[in-house]
């Protein structure tokens, strides 16, 4: 057995050290962050070491540890047990602050607590009703398709629409609905209760990953059904809107784009009337421009015009020129056009590539720019037709994919990726609860940023989900912060600049760092560099 004073190998360790060092620096030098950690102040450098700290100590004293009652408790478990857990840790509280610069991948519809803040104010707004396909009697609660919609006068069924002899589709104003739903208690609480069960995915449901993806997709998408009609009357809409900005800037964005799927019918506030899709748009722009003017440090919002995968051709032409209408009509607030809908089960990019070939046309005649932020590899496939959605995706010249879970099956995509600048807007948690990762610890994030794609954090739909502090990103961030130890402060400061690289400011290219995006870049910076030295100040101590 060698002896380990031998100074022969003694220098042949250090030799090896030496290698070793040099073999990691080169590999990190190939990583997305490497550049922000090399410019780094030294007050950046000073908070990232102390979060560091915080983070290796909570690691000990919160997670690492087996509970009789709790089971095996560790960073990066899954989000619906840890959840609870993480809103109380130190670094819940500092990521709380931390500046996310713009938010890139996000569903309106999801972006509100859906039954403390929707219903509320659907159960406060005169005028809305309800109906349902079939009585919803006990057999049917859980399955029957219920639907909200406004009108100007009071409408009654003859019948309770939770007996048999309820006609379908007979209108029931929302508060009598209410206050007759059949419980032996309270009937608003037990209709509170039902409704929150028919419109978010439930703890229990989050946890059955064994029942594949179908199974929580087709729950997911039925949310959408329920909840739609009380979104897009007017009134309504207009302080969702304005509460989705309020919960978004206070969670320390500062931006957002935000898809909007064109299947609702907008009602006109009072009369009920049938307005146009371009009329989303315009209140959509005015609700901003009235939310900037009370909140100067908020840069704006726009949106990304959607329709659903699974329409034909026809459908989706027809969606795409009154994209272009609107775009028109409201250029400041309108940026892309994406489809969604679960990937597994809708029609292909490859499929619909006609419609985005001749998409780039109309826009090219209409003279307007309207890129692609398209869904693709939303999967857990491996060369299924759904996992192929991300070779079009490049080829129709995606500047944002939206999630990119299974991209890190293909190192040449992952490679142009990186050299023509495609950024994954990844939703960590999203994937989690629909079934993609079983938790966050596999998710393939780190594979993008060491391989250096660009990557940003989003919340995609944070009201269904479990979020519940609807309109959060800190959940998401917090997530990867604990989970990964090559991140770091360092790394979630790169994920925000990224956002704001990406994000879709009107008047200049996606990833173009010129004119408004090198203004907004210079004033997230200022964020970060305030965020670190509040670090320093708040928890240097302590560290």
């Amino acid at each position: 057995m060698s002896n380990p004073t031998d100074p022969t190998l003694a220098a042949e360790l250090a030799e090896y050290e030496a290698s070793r060092a040099a073999l990691i620096a080169e590999e990190q030098a190939l990583r997305h962050d490497h550049a922000f950690r090399q410019r780094l102040s030294p007050i950046a450098k000073q908070a990232s070491a102390i979060i560091s700290k915080i983070r290796a100590r909570e690691a000990e004293s919160i997670w690492a540890k087996v509970e009789e009652q709790e089971g095996d408790v560790f960073p990066g478990m899954c989000f619906t047990l840890a959840k609870e857990r993480m809103e109380r840790t130190e670094l819940w509280k500092i990521v709380k602050k931390f500046p996310k610069g713009a938010l890139l991948h996000a569903h309106l519809e999801a972006m509100v607590d859906i039954v403390d803040w929707l219903l509320d104010h659907c159960l406060a707004t005169k005028g809305m009703h309800m109906f349902s396909d079939r009585p919803l009697t006990a057999e049917n609660l859980e399955t029957a398709d219920v639907q909200f919609t406004f009108r100007p006068e009071t409408i009654n069924s003859a019948a309770s629409i939770y007996t048999s002899t309820y006609k379908p589709s007979s209108l029931v104003p929302v508060n009598v609905a209410a206050d007759t739903f059949p419980a032996s208690g309270s009937p608003r609480d037990a209709f509170r209760t039902w409704f929150k069960s028919r419109t978010t995915i439930t703890p229990d449901e989050s946890m059955k990953h064994h029942e594949g993806i179908n199974l929580i997709w087709a729950k997911f998408q039925s949310v959408f059904g329920v909840i739609q009609q009380i979104i897009y009357y007017e009134p309504i809409f207009r302080a969702f809107v304005r509460e989705v900005l309020q919960n978004v800037y206070e969670d320390g964005c500062s931006w957002a784009d935000i898809r909007i799927a064109f299947v609702m019918n907008f009602q006109e506030a009072e009369t009920g009337r049938s307005l146009e899709n371009h009329d989303v748009v315009r209140v959509f722009g005015e609700v901003v421009e009235e939310f900037k003017k009370a909140n100067p440090g908020f840069w704006g919002a726009r949106i990304i015009y959607t329709d659903i995968r699974i329409f034909g051709p026809e459908r989706i032409m027809e969606s795409m020129q009154s994209c272009i209408e609107a775009k028109q009509k409201h250029p400041a607030y309108l940026s892309g056009f994406d489809l969604v809908g679960q990937e597994d089960k809708g029609r292909t990019l490859r499929e619909h590539a006609p419609e985005f070939l001749k998409f780039k046309k109309m826009c090219a005649e209409a003279d307007v720019d309207i890129p692609l932020f398209l869904h693709a590899g939303e999967t857990a496939g491996d060369g299924s037709e759904t996992d192929s959605n991300l070779f079009d995706a490049v080829l129709l010249g995606a500047k944002r994919i939206g999630h990119g879970f299974s991209m890190f099956k293909h190192p040449h995509l992952m490679k142009l990726a990186r050299e023509r600048g495609i950024c994954m807007e990844v939703c960590p948690i999203s994937n989690e609860i629909l079934r993609l990762t079983a938790s966050i610890m596999s998710h393939p994030l780190p594979a993008y940023m060491a391989h250096g794609v660009p990557v940003s954090i989003n919340n995609d739909d944070p009201g269904i989900l479990g979020q519940m502090q609807t309109g959060s990103l800190t959940h998401d961030y917090w997530q990867v912060l604990q989970a990964y130890d090559n991140v770091g402060l360092e790394g979630l400061g790169d994920l925000a600049e990224t956002g704001v690289r990406y994000a879709a400011f009107d008047g200049v290219p996606v990833g173009v760092e010129k004119g408004v995006r090198k203004e907004r870049l210079h004033e997230w910076n200022q964020k970060w560099e305030s965020f670190c030295t509040w670090v320093v100040e708040t928890y240097g101590d302590r560290a």
